[in-house]
This record gives C-alpha cells, structure tokens and sequence, in this order.
C-alpha cells in the first residue's frame, strides 16, 4: 500500500498542486487537506505548500498557524509524523511552533526569484536520507520574506545539534548562517524557503534534486510501519 501524504490548501496556497505532483511522483498517494477541516485523513505524512496564506496579513504564516487543520498537524507532529514545510509553509511552522525561528524581509528588502544551489548538512532527517551530507541540490527559490534569523544561543544549538538541515550556497536573502532549511529535535519536520516541489521533472524544473525529499518520506514511513 502506498504511502498517503497529505498536502494542505489554505487561502492564498500557490504550490499546493505542484507539491501533490511531486509527491506522486515519488510514488505516494496524495491526499488534499482543507485548512479549515481538523481531519486529517490517515495520512501519514504532510507537506505544508508555499504561497501567500491569508495574504501575510500581520506576519507570514501567523494566521494559517491558528487553522483548525494545523492543530490536527502539531499534534500529529508531535506524535512522530513527518512534516515538511515550503517557503510559506516554514513560516507556517515557524509561526505554530513546531520549528525554531523567523521568516524576515530579505536582506535588500527585495523579492527574490532564482535557481539556486543548497548544500544538505543533514542527511538523517525523515526528508533527506536521499541525499549525502555535502551534496548540493539545484532548486528554485522565490520569496521576499525568507531571511531566517533566530537568537545567539538557539543559533548554537541548532548548529550544534545538527539542526540545519539546508543551506545557501549564495546566501542571497542574507539569512543567519546561510541557513536556507532546519529540522525539529526528532528530525521529522523539516522547514526549507526553496522549493524542492518544482525540481522533481526536467521538463519543468531546473533539475530533478527536490524528488529525493519526497522519496525520503516515504521510506521513512514505510520504515516505521
């Protein structure tokens, strides 16, 4: 049976369609989630999309955070489940707790929209153990709002703890440390600005590097069947 990842949909989600393609790609059956639906089906993992969630009324990602769905989420993720967040959906996770730190304006205050290189450093999470430590990931990144800061000493342990999961090769948006992706202290949920959803088929994408995330969930879930 295959694995079943869910992708939800808010007001203002962008990317939803191609995350549920990349996901199917990767030979999972998707299921759509509504932001305002608690349920969340007996999935057993979920993809938080991109976009522009309610507008980024008061900050990105805060009202979507309060979304009946995302309690379903939190509690899932608390409980084991993998989560990965993109672009806005960082900021999502960001802002309902299940990762550390901030989305800001980028360095410049301008929008970016490029290809770009990441460099993996955490290869063990439930959304990389496709790749090696030290590989580097072609992928589209496209947001005004992705420049991660966090405290001195949070700063610390996630790079001691071995919790940057991703980072900039150009660090072009300015972010702490180059830091483009982290993970919680499980490894399960994973946040990264890039968008490893519209790399998975040459025709469409600068490279197919992003598929390895959706491949590694699911073999994470199967793993723990």
């Amino acid at each position: 049976m295959a694995a079943k990842i869910g992708v939800i949909t808010f007001p203002g989600t962008l990317d939803d369609v191609d995350a549920a393609r990349a996901a199917r790609l990767a030979g999972a059956e998707v299921v759509s989630l509504w932001h305002a639906d608690a349920d969340l089906h007996g999935v057993d993992a979920v993809v938080v999309p991109g976009g522009f969630s309610y507008g980024d009324y008061l900050r990105t990602g805060a009202i979507s955070a309060l979304a009946p769905v995302m309690r379903s989420v939190i509690d899932a993720a608390r409980g084991g489940m993998p989560v990965l967040g993109i672009c806005n959906g960082f900021q999502i996770l960001t802002e309902a707790g299940l990762l550390p730190g901030a989305l800001t304006r980028n360095q410049g205050l301008h929008f970016h929209c490029v290809d770009t290189y990441l460099e993996v450093t955490n290869a063990q999470t439930a959304w990389t153990t496709q790749f090696n430590q030290g590989d580097k990931i072609f992928v589209p990144a496209k947001h005004g709002e992705g420049r991660f800061q966090v405290d001195a000493q949070t700063l610390e342990r996630l790079e001691g703890e071995g919790q940057v999961v991703f980072r900039y090769t150009d660090n072009f948006n300015g972010s702490l440390n180059g830091i483009a992706g982290v993970t919680n202290e499980s490894g399960r949920v994973v946040g990264l600005m890039p968008h490893p959803e519209h790399a998975v088929e040459e025709l469409t994408g600068p490279s197919t590097d992003g598929l390895g995330l959706f491949v590694s969930a699911i073999n994470a879930v199967t793993a723990s069947v």
